[in-house]
C-alpha cells in the first residue's frame, strides 16, 4: 500500500510530460557535441531555444524526432522511448510533426499533393479525405489559393506556411520548429510568425529553435538558453529577458537584442 501514491506520481508524470530528455548526450566523432541535456515538456506546453549559432540547439529538436541519433541518456517521447528500435521511431514521428529552416518541399509536386503524400503513404487515410483535411490546412495558414502551385511558384514565406500546412496535416502531438524563419526576408518573416502565434494559441505542444525574440515574449511558456551543447538557463519569458542570471545568458541577450 504504501507504494500507491508514488504509483499514482508516476502515472501523473507520465500524462503530463510529452517528452522526457534525460541525461542526454551526443558525440560527433570526438566532439561532444550535446552534454548532459534534461527537459521535461508537459502537453500543450510552449518551448522556445535559444542561443548563438554552433551552440547544439537544432541538433537538440533533430534528436527529440531521432533525425539525429543520440549516444548516451534517454528520449521518451509521447510514452515511447527513442532507441535504435525502427518501429519506435517510427512511432514517435507519426506524432511529432517537424518544420525545417530550408522548407524541404518536394519540387515536382504541388501544394496540394506535398500536404497530401504522409496522411495517405503513412496514415492510410484515402486521398478524398486527404485532400479535405490539407485543403483545411491550407486555409488555417492562409493559402488556400495556392494549392494547385508547385513550390517554386511561391515566396519563402508562402513555402514555408506550406510546410507548416504539411506538418500539421498529419495532426502531430507535437510540432518542431528549426530555425523556420532564418532563411526568410525580412518582410516575409511576420506572416511565418503569424501563423505559429496563431497554433499556440490552439493548444499545440511546441518546441522551436528561433532568434525571434519578440515571438518568444508573445508564446512561450518557457525560454532555454543553449551554449556549448549545455542548456545554461530555462525561465518563463518575464523572467528570461528581464532578470537573466546567468553571464553567458546576459551576453547573448545584450548582442541580440542590439541587432
Amino acid at each position: 500500500m504504501t507504494q500507491h501514491p508514488e504509483s499514482t506520481e508516476t502515472q501523473a508524470e507520465n500524462k503530463q510530460g510529452i517528452i522526457r530528455v534525460e541525461g542526454m548526450h551526443k558525440w560527433y566523432g570526438d566532439f561532444h557535441v550535446l552534454k548532459d541535456l534534461n527537459l521535461a515538456v508537459d502537453q500543450g506546453e510552449r518551448i522556445v531555444i535559444c542561443g548563438p549559432s554552433g551552440s547544439g540547439k537544432s541538433t537538440f529538436i533533430r534528436c527529440i524526432n531521432r533525425l539525429e541519433e543520440h549516444q548516451q541518456g534517454r528520449i521518451i517521447v509521447d510514452d515511447v522511448e527513442l532507441t535504435d528500435d525502427v518501429r519506435h521511431i517510427d512511432s514517435v514521428r507519426r506524432e511529432v510533426g517537424m518544420v525545417f529552416q530550408h522548407f524541404n518541399l518536394f519540387p515536382h509536386l504541388t501544394v496540394l499533393e506535398n500536404c497530401c503524400l504522409s496522411p495517405i503513404w503513412v496514415r492510410k487515410i484515402p486521398r478524398r479525405e486527404a485532400e479535405a483535411a490539407a485543403m483545411e490546412y491550407l486555409e488555417r495558414v492562409k493559402i488556400p489559393d495556392q494549392a494547385t502551385k508547385y513550390p517554386g511558384q511561391l515566396s519563402g514565406g508562402q513555402q514555408q506556411r506550406v510546410a507548416i500546412a504539411r506538418a500539421l496535416c498529419m495532426k502531430p502531438k507535437i510540432m518542431l520548429f528549426d530555425e523556420p524563419t532564418s532563411a526568410l526576408d525580412p518582410e516575409m518573416i511576420k506572416e511565418v510568425l503569424d501563423v505559429m502565434v496563431e497554433l499556440a494559441g490552439s493548444g499545440m505542444t511546441m518546441i522551436c529553435v528561433t532568434h525571434e525574440m519578440g515571438f518568444a515574449k508573445t508564446v512561450a511558456d518557457r525560454v532555454i538558453f543553449m551554449d556549448g551543447g549545455e542548456i545554461v538557463e530555462e525561465a518563463p519569458p518575464n523572467e528570461f529577458f528581464s532578470n537573466p542570471r546567468e553571464p553567458r545568458t546576459q551576453q547573448f541577450l545584450q548582442q541580440i537584442l542590439q541587432h
